[in-house]
């Protein structure tokens, strides 16, 4: 693969502020969120939206995926869907006497996977295949899903009455996990004035296709990295298996991940290369939730987020930006 050039990434990041914009319409006061989870779309990564009911989860992934000319699904877990209900699966055709494989919700451009930790662990895990493979298997006959594949899921808090804990591997899945938080006054007015306005996250027209999504995607791919900032991810990541908070640290999978979200960042800023502070950037969204603490740990309300931050603050840089800082 040839790498980016200045063009291709100031291309990019036209496109991508035009998106982010776009989704600003009606997800009022939280920019930085929206772009962390733009940054996430054109890594072709997974997008896990944490946080308590009524900020705006399902709005963002909503207007993501109505500002995107492709197909999208929405899926409401609750405790009685079934895996095939996601995945699909055989149906019996009476008039051919055979049976057919019946496409599921997941056969989207984007998968909107509302409050998905109100389902049982087995239908959670029927998602691990295809957001990691990028498709389903049904008696053994493989199901490509349409590319650009993004599921886009949204999680209330643990603590929340009829909720299940997300298992390990599933959270691994997720390039990146964030927060939207309540808004300012002054946000939270407009989001109020919008109701009067009827501006809906399903009125929002689409600013470009699937096509044009798949060519950012190849673009943020070929943004160079320099063997340096790949020794920083490394470091990064092997800090935290050391931490005596944690019975599990970051795996190379969160190693990539961070490379892949560090090189769309960097994109979105119009340069074809990454820099330790894209690294620096997108690390607790997309550490954070790879990192397991003790029960001790987790007793003392020991955030992984904070024990990020330290990390960050700990691991030097890069010989050349340790001069030039």
């Amino acid at each position: 693969m040839k790498p980016a050039t200045d063009q291709q990434a100031e291309w990019f990041s036209h496109w991508f502020n035009a998106l982010l914009e776009n989704v600003e319409q009606v997800i009022k006061g939280k920019r930085d969120q929206i772009a962390l989870a733009l940054v996430c779309l054109f890594s072709e990564g997974h997008l896990l939206l944490d946080d308590v009911p009524g900020t705006g989860k399902t709005s963002l992934a909503k207007a993501i995926a109505h500002s995107i000319k492709g197909t999208w699904s929405r899926v409401q877990f609750t405790p009685d869907l079934l895996p095939s209900d996601v995945t699909g699966g055989l149906v019996y055709n009476q008039s051919q006497g055979s049976f057919d494989f019946r496409r599921g919700a997941v056969f989207a451009n984007v998968v909107l996977a509302d409050e998905i930790n109100r389902a049982s662990p087995k239908t959670q895990a029927a998602l691990l295949e295809v957001m990691e493979e990028r498709h389903v298997t049904v008696d053994g006959v493989g199901y490509d899903v349409p590319r650009p594949f993004v599921v886009i899921a949204t999680q209330n808090p643990v603590e929340q009455e009829g909720t299940y804990r997300l298992p390990e591997a599933q959270l691994d899945r997720f390039l990146m996990r964030t927060s939207l938080g309540y808004p300012d006054h002054d946000h939270e007015v407009d989001v109020l004035r919008m109701l009067t306005d009827g501006l809906r996250p399903e009125s929002l027209q689409p600013i470009m296709s699937t096509s044009d999504v798949r060519t950012m995607i190849q673009v943020a791919e070929a943004v160079h990295v320099e063997d340096s900032v790949r020794s920083y991810v490394v470091r990064l990541c092997a800090a935290t298996r050391t931490l005596p908070q944690l019975r599990l640290g970051v795996s190379t999978r969160g190693a990539i991940a961070l490379v892949r979200a560090a090189r769309a960042l960097a994109a979105a800023q119009a340069r074809p290369f990454v820099t330790p502070d894209d690294v620096r950037v997108v690390a607790p969204a997309v550490m954070a939730h790879r990192m397991l603490l003790t029960p001790e740990a987790e007793l003392g309300r020991v955030e992984t987020t904070a024990l990020v931050d330290e990390l960050l603050d700990r691991v030097e840089l890069p010989a050349a930006m340790r001069q030039m800082a």
